[in-house]
């Protein structure tokens, strides 16, 4: 996680916050992906649990 920190803190000393906020809105999206697909995955019927 800290490396997260500090491609964040680069991103905005280089073009100001407009692509900070970028970053954390595509990683928040990727992030409430990946959740959603872990829970829902425990709610998939294949018919292999009798």
């Amino acid at each position: 996680m800290p490396h997260t920190a500090v491609l964040l803190a680069a991103a905005s000393e280089e073009q100001g916050p407009g692509d900070t906020l970028r970053i954390v809105l595509l990683v928040s999206i990727l992030g409430a992906a990946l959740l959603a697909w872990f829970l829902l995955r425990g709610y998939r019927n294949d018919d292999n649990n009798d």
